[in-house]
C-alpha cells in the first residue's frame, strides 16, 4: 500500500475541526532593539533575523547575526527553544513575510522584532504546524490578510486568527497519531531531497574536479614536445572590441540593430553564447567593430579570462577581446580551452587595484602550446564528452531538486487539505 492510500484510509470519515491558532499555539514577538544596543565586542545576546531563515529551505542559517549587548531588556519567551517554529513576520518584500524555520533543539540564540515564533500547545504537533505554515494553504491565507495593506507585517490578531485543521478533535490520542503520520510523510519527503541533493552536488563536484584535471593533463606538454604561440600567430584576427552604446529608444535604431554583447553576457553564457539582450545602432558601426559569429569572446577586466562563442555577429567593448582562428593553425575551441586550463596565470598577469585587467599587449605576448592541429582536434573531442557530461549534470541539478520539491508540496497541500466550513468560529 502507498504512503498516499495508507494515508487515505486513515483520513476516511475523519471528523476535523477548524481551529483558530490562537487555540493551538501561542504567537510571541521578538525583542526589540535599537543600533546603540548592538555589541561592538561580539559579547552578548545572539539575535536572528529575517535574512537568518532560508526562503527556498525553510531552514535556518547562521550568517549575519546580530549581537546585542547583555544589559538589553530581553524575555525568556524571546529565546529559542526545540520545537518552536521562527517565522518573519515583517519585511520590505512580501515574498519574505511568512517564510518559517523548525527549531530542532534549543539553540542560545534570541529571535527580533519583525519575527515571532509559534509555540504549540500539547494537542498539536510542532511539525504538523510547521508544515502547515509552509503550505499554499498558509500563503493565500496571507495573500488574503495582506492584500488590502501597504504595509507587509503580520501582526499578532492576523496569526492567531489563521485556521488550523485538527483531525478527531474529540480523540486527542488519535489526532496526534494522525499528525505524526502526515508529518513522517512529509519528513520523508524533505529527507530524500536533502540526500539527493548532496548525492548530485557530490557528483558534480567530482566531475568538475576529474574535468578539470584530464584538462590540465591534456593541455600540459613537455618541453620541445610542442611549439609556443601567441595568439596573435595563430588569429586570422585578434583585437580588442569597440562600440558606442546607444539607447534601444535612440530614433536613429530606425532601420535595424546589431547585436551588443558586454562582460557580464560573456561570464553568463555557455560554450556558445546565442542570446543578446542589448542593441547597437547600425548607423554607429563606422564608430565600431562587427565581430562575425564563431569569433571567441575573451574577457579582460573584472572576470578575467572568462569565455564564449558569438553564436551571431555581434558588436562588444573594449573590455572584451575578439579572436578568429586560423583554421590552418588552431580552432576556436582548442583556444578556448587553453585559456579555460591557463585561467589562473592570465589573471596573475593582471594590473589594477580596484578593478583587475589585462591589456592587449600583454596578452598578445603570452605564449601557449600547439600541438599539430590533428592533436589540438583530439584534445578538443576529448574535452567535448566532459564538458557535455559536466553541463548535463550542472543543468539536472537544479531541475531533479525542483521536481523533488514539486513533488513534496503536492503531497503536502494534499495532505494538508481537510474539508473546510464556510466560516470558522473561534473566541
Amino acid at each position: 500500500m502507498s504512503e498516499l492510500s495508507y494515508m487515505e484510509k486513515l483520513l476516511d470519515g475523519v471528523e476535523v475541526e477548524w481551529k483558530a491558532l490562537s487555540d493551538v499555539a501561542e504567537y510571541v514577538r521578538g525583542l526589540t532593539y535599537s543600533k546603540a544596543n548592538e555589541s561592538r565586542d561580539g559579547s552578548g545576546y545572539k539575535v536572528l533575523r529575517a535574512n537568518n531563515i532560508t526562503l527556498s529551505s525553510s531552514t535556518i542559517n547562521l550568517d549575519n547575526i546580530k549581537i546585542v549587548k547583555h544589559e538589553t531588556k530581553v524575555k525568556p519567551t524571546q529565546k529559542l527553544y526545540k520545537n518552536d517554529i521562527l517565522i518573519s513576520a515583517a519585511s520590505g518584500s512580501r515574498e519574505h513575510v511568512g517564510k518559517v524555520a523548525f527549531i530542532d533543539s534549543d539553540i542560545d540564540y534570541y529571535f527580533g522584532g519583525f519575527m515571532g515564533v509559534v509555540r504549540c500547545f500539547p494537542h498539536i504537533t510542532s511539525r504538523f504546524l510547521f508544515h502547515l505554515l509552509t503550505s499554499d494553504i498558509f500563503q493565500k491565507y496571507l495573500d488574503e490578510m495582506l492584500n488590502s495593506s501597504t504595509i507587509n507585517n503580520l501582526s499578532s490578531s492576523i496569526m492567531n486568527a489563521f485556521p488550523i485543521p485538527i483531525p478527531c478533535p474529540d480523540n486527542p490520542e488519535k489526532s496526534l497519531a494522525i499528525q505524526n503520520e502526515i508529518v513522517r510523510i512529509l519528513d520523508t519527503f524533505t529527507e530524500l531531497t536533502a540526500e539527493l541533493t548532496a548525492e548530485l552536488t557530490a557528483e558534480l563536484t567530482a566531475r568538475q574536479q576529474q574535468y578539470a584535471y584530464y584538462r590540465k593533463q591534456l593541455l600540459t606538454f613537455n618541453d620541445g614536445e610542442v611549439e609556443w604561440k601567441t595568439l596573435k600567430e595563430v588569429a586570422l584576427e585578434l583585437g580588442r572590441g569597440k562600440s558606442r552604446h546607444r539607447p534601444r529608444n535612440d530614433p536613429k535604431l530606425y532601420g535595424g540593430d546589431v547585436p551588443l554583447i558586454q562582460t557580464g553576457d560573456v561570464r553568463n553564457a555557455s560554450h556558445v553564447i546565442n542570446e543578446y539582450t542589448q542593441t547597437y545602432s547600425k548607423f554607429g558601426l563606422e564608430q565600431s567593430k562587427l565581430w562575425p559569429k564563431g569569433t571567441l569572446c575573451i574577457t579582460i577586466a573584472a572576470n578575467i579570462a572568462e569565455t564564449t562563442i558569438l553564436g551571431f555577429d555581434s558588436c562588444f567593448p573594449d573590455s572584451i577581446i575578439g579572436f578568429v582562428a586560423d583554421p590552418e593553425k588552431t580552432t576556436t575551441s582548442y583556444v578556448e580551452y587553453l585559456l579555460t586550463s591557463f585561467k589562473s596565470e592570465l589573471q596573475a598577469q593582471s594590473t589594477g587595484s580596484a578593478q583587475s585587467n589585462i591589456n592587449l599587449a600583454t596578452f598578445e605576448r603570452l605564449p601557449f602550446p600547439f600541438p599539430p592541429l590533428a592533436e589540438q582536434q583530439r584534445i578538443v573531442a576529448i574535452l567535448d564528452k566532459f564538458d557535455t557530461l559536466t553541463t548535463s549534470l550542472t543543468e539536472s541539478l537544479p531541475r531533479e531538486i525542483a521536481l523533488r520539491q514539486q513533488q513534496y508540496e503536492y503531497y503536502r497541500d494534499l495532505l494538508l487539505s481537510f474539508p473546510k466550513p464556510e466560516v470558522v468560529a473561534h473566541d
